[in-house]
């Protein structure tokens, strides 16, 4: 059969059972990412049926998922919405990091993959899954609650967090040499600062170069502005996700809103390829190994995001049912785990049963995050003490 053939069909197959695992996983009231990855492990390396030469395009596909998912996390925010919430929870997201990174770089020093894997496992295990988070409070209705500040603000710490951890890892994981990391880390900060700076003065100049009445003109200028930001931030080491996230935050009003309309098709046909990529790359032998501490780091992390969640909201002034709410929504793990442990396995700068490990840890906080808050306010209330009646 010739080659393009074969190929159109490959990925004509891959893309129709990622409608239906999507539809599956709504059906079901969950993210359809852990069922992409499922979808990838299928059809990788190992897997029951293995495709062909396709790789060229899922890989490059993949890319953009991630560039995609990236730019429209930073639409939602506005650069002050961002120095808003450093200010109200600089704190409670040091304290983020500290719990919930520990268990994933303890982890990955246990098992021998050295100070680069400990980078590695900490940041999946540290970063919940925004896009995750943001859909199940919707579904819930808890956008209007009183802790759902709290959460927001901490979601945006590890945002602005991951800007800077991403250029970092990128240059340990290039191999650069300590003053090279020192300079990666410099030109990020010098990068993020400006670009603050620009969106919170000049953000309406960003949004009209590429803002158009017409919708093709428009989703041409915007979806080139972020492959173009993305491709010189990753040439200067900072790493492309990080530059698509900035220009999403210079993007501001109604040009925001009107590109997060237009670009999330787009967004959500990528990053499933994203995900099944990642999935591609993963042996499915791979993981029973590891599943047990998959399964340690999934008890540990759901106990210490909580715990973040609940001591937040308490230092808020938030009642107890809003505390355990807040700390239950941010148990899920999602795109940015598996972006991360992505970076490291193209660089082939750590062992492979990682990937494996970070696969099987997504898989099920992607299940259990969502699972967990909608049914810790029941569980709360049961465990609430019962005012003491007198008697009669």
């Amino acid at each position: 059969m010739d080659h393009t053939a074969l190929a159109l069909i490959e990925l004509g197959a891959v893309f129709f059972l990622l409608g239906v695992l999507g539809r599956v996983a709504q059906r079901m009231g969950m993210s359809p990412i852990p069922l992409y990855l499922v979808g990838g492990l299928f059809f990788g390396e190992g897997g029951v049926i293995e495709l062909g030469d396709i790789g060229q395009f899922t890989h490059l596909a993949s890319e953009i998922g991630v560039v995609l998912l990236l730019l429209l996390l930073g639409l939602e925010y506005s650069a002050a919405e961002l120095v808003g919430g450093m200010k109200r929870s600089w704190l409670a997201g040091v304290v983020d990091i500290v719990a919930n990174a520990a268990p994933g770089a303890v982890v990955a020093l246990l098992l021998g993959w050295g100070p680069i894997g400990a980078l590695v496992l900490g940041g999946v295990t540290y970063i919940s899954s925004s896009g995750i988070i943001a859909k199940v409070l919707g579904d819930l209705g808890r956008l209007g609650n009183r802790e759902t500040p709290v959460v927001l603000s901490i979601l945006v710490f590890e945002d602005l967090a991951m800007a800077l951890y991403l250029p970092i890892l990128t240059a340990v994981l290039g191999g650069v040499s300590l003053v090279g990391g020192l300079t990666a880390v410099g030109i990020s900060l010098l990068v993020i600062s400006v670009v603050l700076v620009i969106a919170l003065k000049y953000g309406r100049f960003v949004s009209a170069i590429v803002d158009s009445d017409d919708r093709e003109v428009f989703l041409l200028r915007v979806f080139g502005s972020a492959l173009l930001v993305a491709g010189l931030a990753q040439a200067l080491q900072v790493s492309a996700a990080v530059g698509a996230f900035l220009l999403g935050i210079a993007i501001s009003g109604s040009t925001a809103e009107n590109a997060t309309r237009l670009l999330e098709p787009l967004r959500d046909l990528f990053a499933a390829v994203f995900f099944v990529v990642f999935g591609l790359n993963t042996d499915p032998a791979s993981i029973p190994p590891v599943l047990v501490w998959a399964v340690v780091l999934a008890v540990v992390t759901t106990v210490t995001k909580i715990g973040t969640g609940w001591w937040a909201a308490r230092r808020s002034g938030v009642g107890r049912l809003g505390r355990a709410r807040a700390g239950a929504a941010l148990v899920a793990r999602g795109e940015f785990s598996i972006v991360i442990a992505g970076l490291a396995v193209s660089a082939g700068a750590v062992e492979g049963e990682l990937a494996a490990l970070a696969t099987a840890y997504v898989l099920l906080m992607a299940i259990l995050g969502p699972t967990a808050a909608r049914v810790i306010e029941p569980v709360a209330r049961r465990l609430q003490p019962r005012p003491a009646t007198s008697g009669a």
